[in-house]
């Protein structure tokens, strides 16, 4: 059993970066995207003696996100609001142009603040993480078709 531990642990801390940047983009606020990783890492811990042996801990960890945002986005109609900073990615390389970055969040932050959360979700599947529109559409419970006009 300590063994199971051990490996959801080591998951946990290794892909927790990269979910909470796909749960930002999700839900366009640092708090509810830290809320959204830790209930979607609750149900995978209870599913980890059966996922870990698979390798689909992270897929599933994905798709119940994605399932949980949308069961959030059908329970609550508040006006949204993208207060919180986008996650910087971690590595190094040539020094950044602090201006450029600065320019372009504030972009990004401003497109994205005028699109629905489904539609945000769409680009999220869709470009962020690559997805297919069957994928997308798979995982959002919804049909190609409403991918392809979102």
């Amino acid at each position: 059993m300590d063994t199971l531990l051990s490996e959801f642990d080591s998951f946990v801390r290794t892909r927790t970066p990269a979910l909470l940047r796909s749960a930002y983009l999700l839900t366009g606020d640092q708090h509810l995207a830290e809320d959204l990783v830790q209930s979607a890492l609750a149900r995978t811990h209870r599913s980890w003696s059966r996922l870990h042996h698979s390798g689909n801990a992270e897929a599933y960890t994905r798709k119940t996100m994605y399932h949980l945002q949308v069961s959030w986005w059908r329970r609550r109609r508040i006006p949204e609001s993208m207060p919180g900073d986008l996650p910087e990615p971690r590595g190094g390389g040539s020094a950044p142009d602090h201006a450029h970055q600065a320019s372009l969040r504030l972009t990004l932050r401003a497109a994205l603040a005028k699109l629905s959360p489904r539609q945000r979700a769409v680009l999220v599947l869709r470009f962020f993480e690559d997805r297919t529109e069957a994928e997308a559409a798979d995982l959002l419970g919804v049909t190609v078709g409403t991918v392809k006009n979102r």
